[in-house]
């Protein structure tokens, strides 16, 4: 349970709390743009608290699955033992960061701050790069031919519109 904790303070609690408060501390209610009506600025109010409501499932169900079915946590310290492949995983390879970055641009649009933008793009692009380059050969090392299957199946940020069905073993 505490390796779970520390792993949600230190990574999403961050990147989706500390550092866009701090940021708003620091940009203060600096619009990106002061050309949009109020009822523009609502709409996008609005469409930042749907990114909102729609991303933070997906970072609460990904911590689910990778305690009760990865038997790890979400650090790359402390990864999974077994490869997840099921629930929000049959859809899209990285739901947890998926759902990062739509809270991210929802913060982004709620509070209206070219900070708040460039934060969201900030965590997007060095993910986009992360991803490929360190994450997923770490886990073609890890779990080998399972993870080739699904990574050719599954894509890593647009979500399939069915789920995937792993193959049975023998079948």
């Amino acid at each position: 349970m505490l390796r779970q904790l520390a792993s949600i303070l230190i990574l999403p609690v961050n990147a989706i709390i500390v550092i866009p408060s701090v940021i708003y501390v620091l940009c203060g209610r600096k619009p990106s743009l002061q050309l949009f009506s109020a009822a523009w600025l609502t709409i996008t109010r609005i469409a930042g608290i749907l990114l909102m409501v729609s991303g933070l499932p997906l970072v609460v169900l990904t911590i689910r699955d990778f305690a009760r079915i990865g038997q790890g946590t979400l650090a790359p310290w402390d990864p999974t033992q077994k490869l997840v492949v099921s629930g929000t995983y049959r859809y899209v390879r990285n739901p947890m960061i998926s759902g990062v970055i739509c809270i991210l641009f929802g913060l982004a649009l709620m509070f209206n701050t070219v900070c708040h933008v460039a934060w969201a793009i900030l965590f997007t692009v060095v993910n986009m790069i992360y991803m490929p380059v360190s994450e997923e050969p770490g886990l073609l090392n890890r779990f080998g031919d399972d993870y080739r299957l699904y990574q050719q199946h599954v894509p890593r940020w647009l979500p399939r519109f069915t789920p995937w069905e792993q193959p049975v073993a023998g079948k």
